[in-house]
């Protein structure tokens, strides 16, 4: 079986590197790293220009008609250098929605306005007492003639400090079954009754826990059917986990990144006459992370190119997740084991491997199993969609 990308990826992908090259500098990275904005407008403007951000959108939309697996080609090679993208995620997963069953006014407006590289999306689905069960939603949203009264908190609110909408999942029935009572409405989040503190996390990323007190907004912030928001926000989830967006490549420029500043310096570092990379039981390390590394990035060849086809891939996306996840937290851990005291140099150390973001790889590791949806969830799905297994 041939398990390369396709000719005109390949070509693509060394497109990608010099854009890279001019954009993902030094000052970009260690600036997200030290903030935890994962976001920098100037490379998502740059983006922009270039029609990226929508890659695989049509040209008349403000894309570039790319495929998946181009799309997935892109964030590999920005995600390798260490680029700050979580902005430009969050967006797509939300204006990906939108455009599918947003109103016109909402695809003319808010759409165009993303594409364009100038207003961000933020996600604000999870709560601050119901965890991964999305659809347990107690945020508020009351009907007041031809407005709706919002109260209620969300947690892991990323870049709802930058960004211009959030999408907020509200609970509209309380009377029906938890699915069923849900609607999601877009809020400007400059909108009064809304503040935005800031939650920092064992990575070093910046989230936010965002409140909501008697926040008026009109029905036509309302995004789809009322108390349909369940359906909405499926295939925004489908997005984040199905698509070159959300497929992993995140992850599998993590890895990659870590391998290769790993190898560098176990082809430099001389323990008892012979360099790190001769030592049999450090090759027998590098190659294990390198399996995971390879197979990661063949099971999100396959979700991505399933997507591409028009194909509902959600287990194979779970597939993906579930292993890429685990096997960063796998393969940081023991990289930072054989790299010793050096590994726990930082991005402020001018001579620390991997430019120092080993230690940085091994802390955010651990949310990636949580976020996008957990491990635990991604085993529901394989479990129930995927083998049929029964549930409860």
């Amino acid at each position: 079986m041939d398990f390369s990308l396709p000719v005109g990826a390949e070509s693509f992908a060394e497109e990608v590197r010099t854009f890279v090259a001019d954009h993902v500098t030094a000052d970009v990275v260690a600036r997200s790293l030290e903030t935890g904005t994962m976001h920098d407008w100037g490379l998502h403007r740059a983006l922009a220009q270039r029609g990226w951000l929508a890659p695989t959108w049509p040209k008349s939309e403000g894309g570039q008609d790319l495929s998946e697996i181009e799309a997935m080609v892109l964030l590999d090679q920005l995600h390798r250098a260490g680029a700050p993208l979580d902005g430009w995620i969050t967006t797509m997963c939300g204006a990906s929605a939108i455009r599918a069953l947003g109103s016109p006014q909402q695809r003319a407006e808010v759409v165009a306005k993303v594409v364009a590289g100038e207003a961000l999306i933020s996600l604000g689905f999870s709560e601050p007492d119901s965890g991964s069960d999305v659809a347990a939603a107690r945020t508020r949203a009351v009907r007041d003639g031809d407005h709706w009264v919002i109260n209620g908190q969300k947690m892991f609110t990323t870049m709802a400090h930058e960004a211009t909408w959030v999408l907020l999942l509200t609970r509209t029935d309380p009377a029906t079954a938890k699915h069923r009572g849900l609607t999601m409405f877009l809020v400007p989040l400059n909108s009064d009754g809304i503040v935005v503190e800031p939650v920092h996390t064992l990575g070093g990323e910046r989230t936010n826990i965002t409140f909501y007190t008697d926040v008026r907004i009109p029905d036509t912030a309302r995004v789809h059917e009322l108390n349909k928001g369940w359906e909405f926000l499926t295939l925004a989830l489908t997005t984040e986990r199905g698509s070159a967006f959300g497929a992993g490549s995140s992850f599998m420029g993590t890895m990659g990144r870590m391998l290769d500043g790993t190898l560098a310096w176990a082809a430099r570092t001389h323990h008892n006459g012979r360099t790190v990379l001769e030592e049999p039981t450090a090759r027998r390390r590098l190659a294990a992370a390198k399996i995971d590394h390879e197979v990661a990035r063949l099971l999100n060849l396959r979700s991505v190119w399933l997507a591409g086809q028009g194909a509902i891939s959600d287990v194979e996306a779970a597939v993906a997740k579930l292993f890429s996840t685990e096997a960063l937290q796998r393969m940081t851990a023991d990289l930072l084991d054989l790299l010793g005291p050096e590994g726990l140099l930082n991005h402020r150390c001018a001579v620390a491997p991997s430019g120092g973001e080993m230690e940085h790889a091994f802390r955010h590791s651990t949310v990636t199993t949580i976020y996008g949806g957990s491990s635990e969830i991604m085993r529901n799905i394989i479990a129930h969609r995927g083998l049929g297994l029964p549930r409860g």
